[in-house]
Parts: C-alpha cells; structure tokens; sequence
C-alpha cells in the first residue's frame, strides 16, 4: 500500500479538524471530572492534583486534559516507557499498566502514579486513555514521601516500574496491595488507583463511539491532521521572532539541605525552524531532592513556550516536534540516578520563571511580565486516624503572587506555571483532620511595588488539636531566590515558615523542614513569596495606589516608601478610613 505524504499546510478537513479538536478536550475533561469527582483523597477530590491525556498506538500525545503542566512530562515519560518495555503486538485488550519511577519509568516523582490503559478497536490497538494522580502517600520515612532533605530515590516511597496490573482484563491484586500496603494509607491508596482505572475505561468507551460515529479512518485522518496542524501554528510563532541567542537565571536558596543557593540557567536559542534551550550553566545535581527529573523539564519547557507564544495551542505531539531541550548529565535539570526529586515542581516553578525572563529580550513589553512567585510550597500534616486504622496525610501546594504585567497588576494568592491545584476549603480541612485554621490571608505589602503591582502572597497559618501532629514542608525564596520587577519594579515579598507564630515559643524553621512533631495548641505558619511589580513605582496612577490603600493591599507606610505617595494623598485616605463621628 503507498502512503501519500501530506505536507502541513494540506489539511484534508480544517473546519472539521478544529471541531474534531474539541471533541478529543471534551473527551478528556469528562475523564478529569471523572476522576476529580470520584476520588476519595482530599488531594484529588477537593484539590484537584490530577491530569488526563489521551495517545495514538504510535505513542503520540493526541489530547491532554488542562490541569496540571508539569504532569505532561510524567505522562509523556509513561507512554514512552510502555512501549518500550512492551512491544504493540504483546499488548492485549483488557490489560492496564501503572508506573511512576523517575528513572525506571520516565516518571517525574513517586507520589504521581500513572494508569495506562489500550483502546482497541475490532481486535486491533488504536490509542491509549491516561491519567495520573498524586498519591499523599507512597511511604519513606516523611508522611508525604516528600522533603528536601531526603538524599535518594531510595528514600522516597515505593518505586513503580513500568508494570502490567491487569492481564486481559484479569486484575493482579497481588500487586495492587502490595503497593497500597507500603504507604500510611492504604485503604485509600487502593480506592483511588481503583477510581484511576476506571477513569480510563469511561475514557476508551468515549474513544471508541467517537470512532464507531466518525469511522475508524475518519479518526485517524483527523488526528494527524491536528497534530500537524499544532506543529505548523508553532512554527508560523517562531518565524516572528528574532533570531538570536537569550540567556536569563535564577536562584534556588539551597539544595534541599541548606548551603549556597543554586543557580537555574537558560539559554534560548530561536531558529527559522524551531527554538533550542540550553541549561547549562545550571547548578550540579542537588544532594537532596530538589533535583528536576529531564521528563520534567521538557514539560516545563513546553508549558512556557506555549504560555508565551500561543496560549490557544492544542496540547499534543505538534507542540513538541520544533522544540529541543538539552542539559548536562548530573546537573540539578537533569540528574542521575539515584537522586531524590521528591521536591522536583519548586525547581520546575524556577525553570519556567527562568525561561519567561529569556523572552523577555524576544517579546513586545505588553506581553512580558515581571517574574512571578515561582515556588510551589507545600505543606503535609499527619497524624492518626480517630475513625479507621491507618495514618491520614493532609497534603497542600500553595500559591503566591504572580507577576505584574504591562497594564495590569498580578494576580493575587494564584499558582503559577508547573502547577495549577485548588486549595483545600477550611471546612473540609477542619472536618477531615484534626486541625483548626487560625488564618487564612492576603499579606499586605507582599506584592512588589510598580506602575502595575506585583500580586499577593499568602498566610496560613494551621494549628494541631491533638498531640503528636507531623509536619514537614518544602518552599524556597526564603533567603536568596526572590520574584524579581521589570523596567524598575520592585521585587516581590519573601517567603517565612513559622512555628508557634506570635506566642514567646516562636521560631523560624528552615524552608525544607520535616518530621516535626507538634503538641496540642501548636501552630505552623508559612507565608509564601509575592509576584515582582512592572515599572517605576512612583508612575503608578493615585486612584489606583489610593484602590490598594482602602482594599488593605498597601499599607500607608508602603505607600510612602515604596511609592512615594504625598502626605495630601495619604491624608484623602486617612480620612475616608476615619469613623463617622470619632476621633481616628
């Protein structure tokens, strides 16, 4: 049979194709309502820490649910090893594969875990339904299998290779205990993998009426014609660049146990035929487990070029083909086995905040932005259950400022590039666990000052009910790395963890802490960083500096330190806040 070669401007359907499009995104955010609304852990039910994507029997990404971006990589990574390890002809319908090793299986870190399962179609495999999910727990020796100062994979939980957990439709509960029984929490380990699977047995049912509606040809035709299509649109964004070199860093505080801070660098090379980024230069593989897994950093790679070139692009096989990434073996984006990456998305929160600066010397100031709070800090508590056996781990990813732009202040309290979680609602937290929320806040003054402000970070501040609480935490921009203004913005806020915070018992705990253990009536406090400001203070417009002042967003004394407010202006405020018939 002769295959006609079919160049990307040919599409045979373009209308049909973009509606086709949509027919795949719809596809999978059924699967990632599915999955969200059926979970049982308050990590993927109430805060959503899941991704969905959908393959081809080659391999390619054909559609990704729009969650999480760094969980593309671990996705990626998993469909890669699969067919690796299992050639097409061995696979059967009815298996399912799971998998989550950095090494072994292209994972990004153990708490994801990947489900795999072929679509068939009369007897023949035609795609692959997907999806991954962060566990809370996968064992070692932190509650949360995540802390900056875990020295090796070894460290890190149960490792997952590339393994076939049901056989023709035959499930190995064998090995699903066997995972689920070396965590705190296996009981909801097993109903979580459970509702993962069947996630993608509803997304291979909607794969395959999709086929039986279309044709089987139909399909295929389409899904080349869309992936095509990504690529072409790619390539039409770069060829209006400027050809060229770019370089920008930044800064972690610390390998995960304390030292000298390490250095993310990136070199953007843009071509007439796709873009070239370079970390070298980057820091040497970090001694704990802040090491970026390379899966990983192509993932972060890809978020950005997307996020600055063409937001609107499908996800999928186009999107990557122009796009080449390299780095240093045994360096901190591309470590060598065994390091821990358990702590990898605070440097992928970096590599992204550093590839936005590259561009900053490529793209217009109306689509630039000042860097953003780059970090991830999350926070994991545990503690025994009063109701069932077992340990529950409360685990939370929190955000922070994000950048001013041109015309426009940051975004306040709002993850930023890798990650995309919601938080957990104060009452579902009070009525899961023992712990009681003392604050949860905006901080004043946390957003860098400019023409356009830097966006606000947060306080949360969590206090345990009974004894013998364990937390650990891991955040960054404590010391060294910092949101940084662009065209005279100020840098944003850094980052505080707490422990007892305004009682005589207070301290300041190192950013990357874990296993401590709380009494009755203590509290953890951690604030995280601000989004940098765009432009010289002092031109930001009264009414809107006047806004911030009467929202609690500035302070008075900020107003006139960092903005140089007059004593007129700060005084038409003062009065406005005056009580009605008192004093002040």
């Amino acid at each position: 049979m002769t295959t006609i070669q079919r160049s990307d401007d040919d599409l045979a359907d373009p209308i049909g194709m973009e509606v086709f499009c949509n027919r795949l995104l719809s596809i999978t955010e059924d699967m990632n309502n599915t999955l969200v609304r059926a979970s049982f852990s308050t990590n993927i039910k109430e805060r959503k820490d899941c991704s969905v994507a959908l393959f081809d029997a080659a391999g390619r990404l054909v559609a990704q649910g729009t969650q999480i971006p760094l969980h593309l990589g671990s996705l990626d990574g998993a469909m890669r090893a699969i067919l690796e390890h299992f050639p097409v002809e061995k696979i059967v319908d009815g298996d399912i594969f799971i998998c989550n090793d950095p090494y072994l299986a292209n994972g990004s870190h153990l708490p994801d875990i990947n489900i795999v399962t072929p679509v068939f179609w009369e007897g023949t495999l035609r795609f692959f339904a997907a999806n991954i999910a962060h566990h809370s727990d996968v064992g070692g020796p932190v509650p949360g299998s995540i802390a900056g100062g875990l020295g090796s994979i070894f460290a890190e939980g149960i490792r997952i290779p590339v393994s076939r957990i049901a056989r023709a439709g035959q499930m190995d509960d064998d090995l699903l205990n066997l995972i689920c029984a070396n965590t705190r929490d296996p009981e909801e380990r097993l109903l979580d993998l459970r509702v993962q699977m069947a996630t993608n047995r509803r997304g291979s049912a909607a794969v395959q009426g999709l086929i039986r509606q279309m044709g089987l040809d139909a399909v295929l035709r389409s899904v080349d014609d869309v992936i095509r299509y990504t690529r072409r649109r790619l390539l039409n964004r770069i060829a209006e660049l400027k050809q060229g070199s770019y370089t920008f860093s930044s800064d972690l505080d610390d390998d995960g146990m304390g030292g000298d801070p390490v250095r993310i660098q990136v070199t953007l090379t843009v071509k007439a035929q796709g873009l070239h980024f370079d970390f070298a230069g980057s820091g040497k593989q970090a001694r704990g487990a802040m090491n970026l897994p390379v899966n990983a950093l192509r993932a972060s790679v890809y978020y950005a070029v997307k996020a600055l070139l063409d937001p609107d692009i499908a996800p999928n096989a186009g999107l990557f083909e122009p796009i080449t990434v390299e780095a240093p073996l045994g360096t901190i984006t591309n470590p060598e086995h065994p390091a821990a990456v358990g702590a990898r998305s605070i440097t992928a929160q970096k590599v992204a905040g550093a590839i936005f600066g590259a561009f900053r010397g490529l793209l217009p100031p109306e689509k630039i932005m000042a860097s953003s709070n780059d970090c991830c800090p999350a926070i994991v508590f545990s503690g025994k259950w009063s109701t069932r056996p077992g340990e529950f781990v409360y685990l939370e990813t929190l955000g922070g400022g994000s950048g001013a732009r041109y015309d426009t202040d940051g975004m306040d309290a709002i993850h930023v590039h890798m990650t995309n979680t919601s938080n957990l609602p104060v009452e579902a937290l009070e009525n899961e666990y023992p712990l009681l929320m003392d604050e949860y806040a905006l901080i004043a003054d946390s957003g860098g000052a400019g023409r356009t402000r830097g966006g606000m970070s947060i306080a949360k501040q969590i206090r345990a009910l009974v004894p013998g609480i364990v937390f650990s935490a891991r955040s960054d921009s404590h010391t060294v790395g910092v949101a940084t203004g662009v065209d005279g913005g100020a840098n944003g806020r850094r980052a505080r963890l707490l422990r007892n915070f305004g009682t005589p018992k207070q301290e300041e705990l190192f950013s990357k802490t874990a296993n401590i253990t709380l009494q009755a009536d203590e509290s953890v406090r951690i604030e995280t960083p601000g989004g940098g400001g765009y432009g010289v203070p002092e031109s930001r417009a009264e009414r809107a500096l006047q806004r911030d002042l009467l929202d609690g967003k500035v302070t008075l004394a900020a107003a006139q330190s960092a903005y140089g407010a007059s004593v007129e202006a700060l005084a038409a405020v003062a009065a406005i806040n005056k009580p009605a018939g008192g004093k002040g």
